[in-house]
């Protein structure tokens, strides 16, 4: 005699493929829409360019490679190899071969990609995880491409230079000598990964202990006691020890700047996944509950720039920095007992990306997001695309269909 399943059973089955089925619609839709942006932002790319290459005056400057922004006149603007923003534009393009199967996704990513590459001899910035990992580092997740791993591998080495032992850390500046000694920022954290790599690339676990002790140091000197993060931490070079603890971009030295979180929230849950020390975990769900908890944490889950900035709800919100959280709750919520609950608040990050902070199809030359703010404090990129939004976004997209399957 067979048995048949209870009717409730069935019933939930139906609609759990139900979900799935309307998420992957969904999700198409999304995704197709990017694409229609991308496709007008690499014609409008080339026009800059052309323009660009065709001014006798930019003759001895440097090439421009990839997009950042809009100036407040909305002309596209474009930067060199050098820029800390540079290798997000070709991660774009990744996600975009990732999500869609298309492979003139995977021939532009390559060519923006390769423009970048002389990066990773660059020592004078800490930016490597930003420039090469979100190129050559999404890049070769997906591809295998050897070429891929020799760069990473570099990148890394170059970026290892910059690691003092005595403080713990890996330098972020040289500019600002005369206010600041060995700043490090809670960005920083983001350049981590990079290391985790090259070491299980490798075999060589002198990246990995670089990256455990600035996560160690960082987390022991960043966080205050209620797990918000300073922005810059200043230490000497001698001792070792805070010399000072500012800002930058936030609102105050004491205030929450709201990318910053999202960085934090981002490099513990990264540094969990890549180690599996459980202080990390720890340290990653005590950032997301500082985030979650906030009285002044909008409806929609898109931050003011500032959680602590002095003029809200009047304050421009950062569609970047509600990216970035989306896309580390959707990766904490697989190693985390909560996980239920960051999966249905990135969900609902995405969602309001996706209704309220998306570009018209056609317009703001190709950017997918709109509403971000690079720096307030210095009247800088303020309410506008951000190349590192729109990566983000795509990156939540990307772990959202994962962990749908």
């Amino acid at each position: 005699m067979k048995k048949c399943l209870p009717t409730f059973i069935i019933i939930l089955l139906l609609i759990s493929g139900l979900s799935l089925k309307t998420h992957a619609q969904n999700l198409k839709r999304i995704v197709d829409d990017a694409a229609k942006q991308t496709n007008l932002m690499l014609d409008q790319i080339d026009q800059s360019k052309t323009a660009w290459n065709n001014d006798a005056q930019n003759r001895n400057k440097p090439i421009l490679v990839s997009s950042r922004t809009l100036s407040p006149e909305g002309e596209l603007l474009l930067v060199p190899s050098k820029d800390w923003t540079s290798g997000f534009f070709p991660g774009v393009l990744w996600f975009l071969y990732e999500l869609t199967g298309e492979k003139k996704w995977e021939d532009q990513a390559r060519v923006f990609t390769a423009n970048i590459e002389g990066e990773k001899l660059n020592g004078k910035t800490h930016d490597m995880g930003f420039k090469i990992y979100c190129s050559f580092g999404t890049g070769y997740n997906l591809t295998k491409d050897p070429k891929y791993k020799d760069v990473i591998i570099q990148a890394a080495k170059t970026l290892a230079t910059r690691f003092n032992p005595v403080v713990g850390c890996i330098r972020s500046w040289d500019h600002n000598t005369d206010k600041w000694d060995f700043p490090v920022i809670i960005d920083n954290m983001m350049n981590l990964e990079l290391l985790f790599a090259a070491t299980k690339l490798t075999g060589d676990s002198s990246f990995y202990k670089i990256a455990v002790s600035h996560a160690n140091t960082t987390m022991k000197n960043h966080f205050r006691p209620d797990f918000s993060s300073y922005h810059v931490i200043d230490y000497d070079t001698l001792t070792g020890k805070v010399l000072h603890r500012n800002t930058h971009q936030g609102f105050s030295d004491e205030s929450a700047w709201a990318r910053g979180q999202a960085w934090a929230l981002y490099g513990y849950t990264m540094c969990y996944r890549e180690t599996r020390d459980p202080k990390y975990l720890q340290q990653a769900e005590n950032i997301a509950s500082f985030i979650l908890n906030r009285p002044n944490m909008p409806k929609d889950m898109v931050p003011y720039w500032d959680f602590n900035a002095g003029n809200i709800p009047e304050e421009p919100r950062d569609a970047s920095a509600g990216a970035i959280i989306a896309s580390a709750f959707l990766d904490l919520s697989t190693f985390s007992n909560n996980g239920s609950l960051y999966r249905n608040r990135a969900d609902q990050i995405i969602e309001s990306l996706t209704k309220n902070y998306r570009s018209p199809i056609g317009e703001n030359k190709g950017f997918i997001l709109i509403h971000s703010t690079g720096s307030k404090p210095m009247n800088s990129e303020v309410d506008v695309p951000l190349t590192y939004a729109d990566y983000y976004y795509l990156e939540a997209l990307s772990r959202s269909k994962r962990n749908k399957k």
